[in-house]
């Protein structure tokens, strides 16, 4: 723009009284709409590419003409050949501009009739714009550069100088491969590297490139402005190697690309089964519980000991088995459930989820006692196991009546967790019975009764007393005189420390059947609960009044009298 018409604002204000979503009006060519509540019109000449628009902060490049109602041009970058370039949303420019430019597209082409109080007011801009000018603006934007607060602090601006791929950003337990150059303001090269790989949870360098990448995608390139506090703060770093000094309190400039990353999961909430993908896999599909999975496996000691080779030989055929079946260890099974068809992975599998405690003579080797394990899968292909909504009704209920039975023998075994894994599935079966026959509902009926009650006592053996309780009154709801469920529901009010509760469920146990032997055993447990209960709690009422006894006895200060009353 001429050096006599600059588009800042009168006196450099901007107005924050004007209330705009940063989203503008959805728009067809050739409509206009009002943006805001202030007089600012937009009308849509040709539409952009994407949905993306610039935020403020961002630095923008536009082709505009600026011309009066007349029709009287005033200014033009076209003309001149050059676009503009500004910083949206920081006053360099008339407000219009910056409420107006933000709701646009990449090659979007609009027009703005600006009103005076949005453009030069009263003042006018003489010689070119006269006062209480309303303005037009035909603005095409051509490109903007992101630029981000990472931090909200200002102590990491971004600026993006390339654009990645896809949406994914890295995360804490990733390894991410980066390439970057760190300058000081003076533009002296303190360090540089082509490739460094790290894990972002632990960082390299400065902090600013860890927090940097986590908002980064595949490919993308930025220049980061980093403040003391994100690069080596008041102490400044000495030289070292191929990395130069950097002194107390120095800002630093650093560009960063993000080459690639491997995504790195933790599969337990113990963290002690991780993946970490080696290879992307196929599509969104994974295998689901009860699914035949085809792998090709390496399993590996801490010390690189191969003890199993599945697939990999020449003319061996994969290895196959079915998932949540016990058919392998169980920190594979998890690994696998979470994996696409052609994803290539590291497992590392901490003893508890692999052979334990125990010795285990594989195919190659001896896996000793409490041994984290290496395993690298391959997932070649998978079956998943019907689902419930690809089945028919006699389906569901053989379905149900087998997961039922295969909690059973879980549960005999004491393997509480599986088992009530197992009666979940069977009772989601035959969740919705609506559709079902009328025989097909107390088949449905019965298994639900028996699945829940269970359910239950695997959760009273897993010390989840709530959800043993959830799932009573379920069992209740359907079958209001059942004396399992009362029983199982009023231990766990026991241990919730529910006593009346308790007490209420035991006695409409025994009104149903006197002669239960479990119900009259618990019945004495909570009877010698509530007497332990109420000697504790008389002894803490004993001890505070105790304590308000011996405060009131304190000798008090005598009360002064006037004498001369």
């Amino acid at each position: 723009m001429d050096d006599d018409f600059d588009m800042a604002a009168p006196g450099g204000e901007m107005m924050d009284d004007f209330d705009l979503p940063d989203d503008g009006p959805v728009l067809k060519v050739g409509e206009e709409k009002e943006i805001g509540k202030q007089g600012l019109k937009k009308k849509l000449l040709k539409a952009g590419e994407s949905w993306e628009t610039p935020k403020s902060g961002d630095e923008v490049e536009v082709h505009y003409t600026g011309t009066l109602l007349d029709g009287t041009q005033f200014d033009s970058s076209r003309d001149k050949g050059t676009p503009f370039k500004f910083t949206l949303g920081q006053g360099q420019v008339i407000k219009g501009w910056d409420e107006g430019i933000k709701t646009m597209k990449k090659g979007e082409n609009a027009l703005f009739t600006i009103p005076p109080e949005m453009a030069y007011g009263a003042s006018g801009s003489p010689p070119t714009i006269p006062p209480n000018a309303t303005l037009q603006f035909d603005v095409e934007l051509l490109s903007w550069t992101s630029v981000n607060d990472i931090t909200k602090d200002g102590g990491i601006i971004k600026k993006v100088l390339k654009e990645g791929e896809k949406w994914e950003n890295p995360k804490d337990l990733d390894e991410v491969i980066v390439k970057f150059e760190a300058y000081l303001e003076d533009k002296t090269l303190i360090a540089k590297s082509d490739t460094v790989e790290f894990t972002v949870k632990e960082g390299y360098f400065c902090p600013a490139l860890s927090k940097a990448v986590k908002t980064m995608k595949k490919g993308e390139k930025v220049l980061l402005a980093v403040k003391p506090q994100y690069g080596f703060g008041d102490k400044g770093k000495a030289a070292s190697g191929d990395e130069g000094a950097v002194p107390p309190n120095a800002t630093l400039h650093i560009t960063l690309e993000l080459v690639s990353w491997r995504t790195v999961s933790e599969l337990t909430d113990d963290r002690k089964v991780i993946k970490k993908i080696l290879k992307e896999g196929e599509g969104y599909e994974r295998p689901n519980e009860g699914a035949v999975v085809t792998v090709k496996l390496i399993g590996k000691l801490q010390d690189g000991t191969v003890f199993l080779k599945k697939g990999h030989g020449e003319g061996e055929e994969p290895f196959e088995f079915k998932t949540d079946e016990e058919q392998v260890i169980e920190g594979l099974d998890k690994a696998v459930v979470t994996m696409k068809k052609g994803e290539i992975a590291l497992v590392i599998i901490a003893p508890e989820y692999a052979f334990g405690a125990s010795e285990s003579k594989q195919e190659l080797a001896v896996v000793p006692p409490n041994s984290t394990l290496y395993y690298e899968i391959e997932l070649v292909s998978f079956v998943k196991d019907k689902e419930s909504w690809d089945m028919n009704t006699p389906e569901k209920i053989e379905a149900a009546g087998k997961k039922k039975e295969e909690g059973n023998a879980f549960f005999k075994a004491g393997k509480y967790a599986k088992a009530s894994k197992r009666y979940e599935k069977a009772v989601k079966y035959i969740e919705y019975d609506t559709a079902f026959a009328e025989e097909e509902k107390k088949q449905a009926k019965a298994l639900k009764v028996a699945c829940n009650l269970n359910d239950a006592a695997s959760k009273l053996k897993l010390k989840e007393y709530k959800q043993a309780e959830k799932l009573c009154t379920k069992v209740l709801e359907l079958e209001g005189r059942n004396v399992k469920a009362l029983y199982r529901r009023a231990q766990a009010y026991i241990q919730l420390a529910d006593l009346d509760l308790a007490e209420l469920d035991i006695k409409k146990a025994l009104e149903i059947d006197p002669n239960n032997r479990d119900v009259k055993l618990e019945y004495k447990t909570l009877k010698e609960k509530m007497k332990e209960f109420n000697k504790k709690e008389a002894k803490f009422y004993g001890n505070m009044f105790a304590k308000l006894t011996k405060d009131s006895n304190k000798d008090a200060e005598p009360m002064s009298v006037d004498s001369k009353a």
